[in-house]
């Protein structure tokens, strides 16, 4: 094999291993040497002259034998895991894949506010138990949406709220920058971005600022029919204080993507209320995942060809 201009890592994603980026690399990369290294020994052999390397994480013992990177794209949008003062040392550039998760997190965050507002878990336990029997349900047309953090995924749930006609808040640690919202609000002032919000979004990095940002204060300001959709991090909420609100219909519900701990135990009472759904940080999933890295990969070597700023570059 010639040197390669891309070597795919071994990985696991969603249940698609490495040989599935590989192959949507070389679909989109035709005119490129596409590797794929299926075992240590390989990795280390093939990184020696590779340009780029793609994949979950590198190491600095793999880092150490190559020879010719310019790029480690990480195929996940956080980068704290990666010995990045060691690549920044090595002058080997970082991109992230932020934006792979826009379409996909934005339908989850629909469809757990659909969910709802229609309320078809109840409707679900009474047809387990072949009950007939009338529930109100509400509308998210017109209601008020509250999304914490304006990245990528912030903006593509508030693009496909648009034809809901919601009144759109939106919280960011820059609210001077504005956004796709009708106000937007400092993280100093969370507590008027959500008193009025029907639903409340977290979408942002779990960070020291937004670390227990839903704590029981939080949630007494929060209205009585808010539903609480979390798909960023479990510790922006503290879990003690939204299983109390839950169960004293302080709020309405919940819609949880990640949790605090997690895995999720057996025996946690966030399992046993009938307020809340609850999927094991699955929002992300996508069949298209790795055709999405592809996309962000191939457009990232024509700028290292002709030297140009590199799309999501982090280090």
């Amino acid at each position: 094999m010639s040197d390669p201009d891309v070597l795919v890592l071994r990985q696991t994603i969603h249940g698609a291993d490495a040989s599935d980026l590989a192959a949507s690399l070389r679909e989109r990369l035709p005119d490129r040497e596409v590797a794929l290294a299926r075992t240590p020994a390989e990795e280390r052999e093939l990184i020696a002259t590779a340009r780029v390397a793609v994949g979950l994480d590198i190491d600095e013992e793999l880092l150490a034998a190559a020879e010719e990177l310019e790029l480690f794209a990480c195929v996940f949008a956080g980068t704290g895991h990666l010995p990045r003062d060691a690549l920044a040392d090595r002058g080997v550039a970082v991109t992230n894949a932020s934006g792979v998760h826009e379409p996909n997190i934005a339908e989850y965050v629909l469809g757990s506010m659909i969910t709802h507002a229609r309320q078809w878990p109840l409707a679900q336990r009474q047809k387990a138990e072949r009950e007939w029997r009338t529930y109100e349900t509400t509308e998210v047309y017109g209601s008020t949406v509250a999304v914490v953090g304006l990245g990528a995924i912030g903006r593509a749930i508030l693009d496909r709220l648009e034809p809901f006609d919601v009144e759109a808040i939106g919280v960011r640690y820059s609210p001077e920058k504005g956004g796709p919202a009708d106000a937007v609000y400092g993280f100093d002032e969370f507590h008027e971005a959500v008193t009025d919000a029907e639903y409340v979004v977290l979408a942002c990095p779990l960070t020291d600022t937004t670390r227990g940002l839903v704590d029981a204060d939080a949630l007494k300001t929060m209205r009585a029919d808010a539903v609480l959709v979390n798909v960023a991090r479990g510790p922006v909420v503290d879990t003690d204080a939204l299983v109390s609100s839950l169960r004293n219909s302080r709020i309405r519900g919940a819609a949880l993507d990640v949790t605090d701990p997690e895995p999720l135990p057996e025996d946690h009472p966030l399992w046993g209320l009938g307020n809340v759904t609850i999927t094991p940080h699955n929002a992300g999933h996508t069949p298209h995942y790795y055709d999405r890295v592809a996309e962000i990969l191939a457009g990232n070597l024509d700028r290292l060809d002709g030297g140009a700023e590199l799309e999501n570059q982090v280090v």
